[in-house]
């Protein structure tokens, strides 16, 4: 047979009605209008198809089959308000529990610096930082188990939210020794679309940022396919090949001379840094405040 789960709110009033002794008393406790406290106290006999109360001048009291089932509403109510409690407690740890998904770049260059000053205004929320790529981090934010990612893909998927935290820049960089260090011109895009490089893993944001910039050009083939910046720059560094990879990677390598960045022609390879989110629009808590400071710190965009 199909069953009709009792209201607690009414259990809760039959139970108050046990202890104060009158229906007008239980209803004042619960919070409720007497009227409606009686309205659901004869719906609820209506579905067990039992007299709870017994209904006189001077007020109402429970019946016999009253008794039997207070003493187990009771139970009922009781074991509600501790899933209650312990949702709480949930919500409160949750609250002080801080999940950031972070693709490669962001995280190794950006993220340490805005969660250290996170954590000097909450020194003791726990943060836990996931590592991945930019596809991999909308991943881990759709299912919900990222609070917040940074990742640095071009376009963000349906359903979430973003807002800009900083801007980065892509260059080609190759050693002192390459042949493009010496050139007097800049690179055509053709020329860069032509040659075999080294480059990051299909789905990263670096990758992806490439492609759109030489999606109307053929290709070649990759030399190496690599799954971190830092990776890309030691194989650049080794004389492997040319990379298009973020100047957040390469800055001291430039800057010291040991590497070089290679001027291309009309290509445009700027890009947002990008917060993202779920539901809901406007973030609250540890992790907007951890946007804020992104926000607040993030990286220029140089020339």
């Amino acid at each position: 047979m199909s069953r009709v789960w009792p209201d607690l709110a009414v259990l809760a009033v039959l139970v108050a009605v046990d202890d104060l002794g009158s229906l007008g008393a239980a209803a004042r406790r619960e919070g409720m209008a007497q009227p409606n406290a009686s309205r659901a106290v004869r719906r609820l006999e209506s579905e067990l198809g039992v007299p709870l109360l017994r209904r006189g001048p001077r007020g109402s009291a429970l019946t016999p089959q009253g008794t039997v089932v207070v003493h187990w509403a009771r139970e009922v109510v009781a074991d509600a308000g501790r899933l209650l409690e312990a949702a709480e407690t949930l919500r409160e740890a949750r609250r002080a529990e801080l999940a950031v998904g972070a693709s490669m770049t962001v995280a190794e260059h950006l993220v340490p610096a805005w969660l250290g000053e996170l954590r000097r205004h909450h020194a003791d929320l726990r943060i836990q930082l996931q590592v991945h790529n930019s596809t991999q981090v909308f991943e881990h934010v759709e299912a919900g188990t990222c609070d917040v990612g940074f990742v640095e893909s071009p376009s963000v998927p349906r359903g979430l939210y973003s807002c800009t935290v900083a801007h980065d820049r892509l260059v080609v960089v190759v050693t002192p020794a390459h042949p493009w260090a010496r050139r007097r011109r800049a690179l055509l895009p053709e020329e860069l679309a032509a040659t075999p490089l080294v480059v990051r893993e299909v789905g990263s944001g670096t990758r992806t940022t490439l492609d759109d910039a030489l999606r109307d050009l053929p290709r070649a083939e990759p030399l190496l396919e690599l799954a971190s910046g830092a990776a890309v720059r030691t194989s650049v560094l080794a004389g492997v090949g040319p990379a298009v990879i973020s100047t957040l990677a390469v800055r001291d390598q430039v800057e010291a001379g040991t590497l070089r960045v290679v001027e291309v022609e009309g290509l445009v390879l700027t890009r947002r840094l990008r917060a993202v989110w779920r539901e809901p629009r406007r973030l609250t808590g540890p992790a907007a405040e951890l946007v804020a400071t992104a926000r607040r710190l993030g990286q220029p965009l140089k020339a």
